[in-house]
């Protein structure tokens, strides 16, 4: 067994024995230890151990945050606690380690192989499922290849009404904290306009009609299964006069509300997020 995976079990069983008995934090470098000598006796190197172990409490908080906003129908407490500190093992390594030691296809590996030596019949897919949902997100950090990156077309729109006191816009608040618009994939023979109507309607529950178009952005993201991915949306107005947002239970998005004009430019939003609004709201103004 190679040094590192070996490393890593150690370190899930450690996480598991801490978090069984309720342990400090100050506590789990003699838990290493103990398990190194029982386990793992001919371990090289135990600092690397010790040191993932130690990320892990480091960002506990954090981790478990994502962990409950990826998967908010597994609250932490009814999440096996082997598949726990196996997702927050594979999360501390897919955010907060350098990508040249690890990449992210490695740790998201690495936790679906310790899933599958430690875990129940169905913690693979769960922790796959977990962690590639967040990797989909951030996208990989991977190099590219000489091969043509598969693009996706998307859809989206600055969803807006109009009340006596002033504008009042849409956005969707992703797991990552940021307040952004909602947007999804255009199938196959789909005209982008009655795309945006779908997915808005799906996403957040808004019946809207589309007006101008205010262009475009790019981003790549990377797919466990398919590589890296680039991925162009195509952003709309959008008015309605729909009050009530639903949003759709997603693994990317915990949120989404109204916000006067004036409210905007205190949120965290990404800058061509922020870009794309101003034009819808440099068109709204100029009516």
């Amino acid at each position: 067994m190679a040094n590192r995976h070996l490393s890593r079990s150690i370190a899930v069983q450690s996480l598991f024995e801490w978090d069984f008995n309720k342990m400090h934090d100050g506590e789990i470098e003699e838990i290493v230890d103990r398990n190194i000598e029982t386990f793992a006796p001919g371990l090289e190197d135990s600092t690397y151990t010790q040191a993932l172990v130690k990320g892990v409490l480091d960002h506990k908080d954090e981790i478990d945050e994502v962990i409950q906003k990826v998967a908010p129908e597994w609250p932490l407490d009814q999440i096996a606690l082997v598949d726990k500190g196996i997702l927050r093992l594979g999360f501390y390594e897919l955010l907060f380690e350098d990508k040249r030691n690890v990449p992210s296809k490695v740790a998201i590996n690495e936790a679906v192989e310790l899933a599958k030596t430690f875990g129940g019949d169905a913690s693979r897919k769960f922790v796959n499922g977990v962690l590639g949902t967040v990797y989909r997100e951030i996208g990989g950090e991977e190099e590219e290849t000489k091969r043509q990156m598969e693009v996706e077309e998307l859809s989206g729109a600055v969803v807006y009404r109009k009340e006596d006191d002033g504008y009042y816009f849409a956005l969707v608040h992703d797991v990552f904290g940021y307040w952004t618009l909602s947007k999804g994939h255009v199938k196959e023979g789909e005209k982008i306009p009655d795309s945006i109507v779908r997915e808005i309607k799906e996403e957040i529950g808004l019946n809207v009609r589309v007006g101008n178009e205010l262009g475009s952005n790019e981003y790549k993201a990377s797919d466990p299964e398919r590589g890296k991915i680039k991925k162009r949306v195509e952003y709309f107005l959008a008015s309605t006069t729909d009050k009530d947002i639903n949003l759709k239970e997603t693994g990317g998005l915990d949120g989404a509300q109204w916000f006067k004009m004036e409210e905007l430019g205190d949120l965290k939003m990404y800058d061509d997020i922020r870009d794309i609004v101003a034009k819808g709201i440099e068109i709204l103004v100029a009516k």
